[in-house]
């Protein structure tokens, strides 16, 4: 096959992205005998973690669990984890001969001829016969809206494009978000802007204690839940607590994770709550998640009334031939690698169901 297809080149599987999902899927398709091709749009391997911002080290990487078949070994804590799981994504793709081809920008998914899907993309079009989504949620950050908001003369910008904390010496930063990057966020820029300021609509959950594979399950469980019904998932971590480490206990000692309720308005020179009160901040940095990116799929009519596409293990409710794996209960990296073998089985047992017509020989 031609890195550049000039017609819809048939395929059994087409794989869409390649980060833990995508290439758990991958190992998983190819493990099984299913012909496949993976389209990344990223222009190396290491999938999200390739943007990264340079302060987060491997050693604060929350969760990171081994691709299925090779573990990750001896590597420097102190080492930027873009750098890290970068290298480790391209010997796994090397390993694998996975074959990844990038970059490739997947524009629409839609029905084909004969049950296919066509995959149309800047490389050309696939026709497939089943499709692993693994597109995960860093091409969607979430930027919410409030009253005032381009009224604000300072620097506003998404954990999305976190630079480190090295731009925001001497800043007054509000740091928007309850999650563990708006944690880690605020830890390393405290020490080095004039004030930070943290707010999140809800009060945050500080999880003491070890997490192990009952929590684990419990907590996927409650995500997955929200998936089946057709709602837009939840991220795993969401629903698991900030884990409570030294850093962050200092953290909370020092007054830097001390929260306020999120504000109502902002102004020309900083934020307001309804009781009169104020901060005058030069960047608002909003570590306010992701959602799925998934807008190539809109003309297959997955979304379900509740927004969300509803999921059976990783299969799409309303098209067999679609799998979602990265999505909702599968999001996290032990997840993912779960869900790129049930979606390898899946599929297996798909295309055994719905054998593929054998061309009639041409008449002597």
């Amino acid at each position: 096959m031609n890195d550049i297809a000039v017609g819809a080149v048939d395929v059994d599987v087409v794989v869409i992205g390649a980060g833990q999902a995508g290439l758990s899927s991958a190992y998983h398709l190819a493990r099984a005998g299913i012909g496949h091709v993976v389209l990344d749009h990223s222009p190396r391997p290491g999938g999200a973690w390739q943007f990264r911002w340079p302060s987060l080290t491997y050693g604060k990487v929350h969760g990171m669990h081994a691709l299925p078949g090779m573990e990750l070994t001896g590597a420097d804590p102190l080492r930027p984890s873009s750098e890290v799981i970068g290298a480790y994504f391209a010997a796994y793709e090397e390993r694998f001969d996975l074959r990844v081809r990038r970059p490739v920008d997947v524009t629409a998914v839609r029905d084909g001829a004969a049950g296919r899907l066509l995959v149309e993309s800047s490389a050309g079009t696939w026709s497939a016969r089943a499709l692993v989504n693994a597109t995960g949620t860093w091409d969607r950050p979430f930027w919410p809206r409030y009253p005032g908001q381009e009224l604000f003369g300072g620097r506003q910008l998404h954990t999305a494009n976190y630079p480190g904390p090295q731009e925001f010496a001497g800043a007054r930063v509000i740091v928007v978000g309850g999650g563990t990057s708006a944690v880690q966020h605020l830890l390393e820029i405290a020490e080095v802007a004039a004030e930070t300021t943290w707010v999140t609509r809800r009060p945050p959950v500080f999880r003491d204690g070890g997490f192990g594979e009952a929590e684990g399950r419990a907590a996927v469980a409650l995500v997955d839940e929200r998936v089946r019904r057709g709602l837009p998932p939840q991220s795993v971590v969401s629903v698991t607590g900030l884990p409570l480490n030294d850093a962050v206990r200092a953290g909370l000692e020092s007054g830097v994770l001390e929260r306020r309720p999120v504000f109502d308005h902002l102004t020309a020179t900083g934020a307001g709550w309804a009781d009169g009160s104020r901060v005058d901040a030069d960047v608002i940095l909003w570590a306010t998640g992701f959602r799925a990116a998934i807008d190539h799929l809109a003309l297959l009519h997955l979304r379900e009334p509740g927004g969300g596409i509803r999921v059976e293990g990783t299969r799409a409710a309303r098209d067999e031939r679609v799998h979602l794996v990265g999505y909702g209960p599968s999001a996290s990296t032990i997840g993912a690698n779960r869900g790129g073998a049930a979606a390898a089985r899946a599929v297996r047992r798909l295309l055994t169901a719905r054998p593929e017509p054998v061309p009639a020989l041409p008449a002597r």
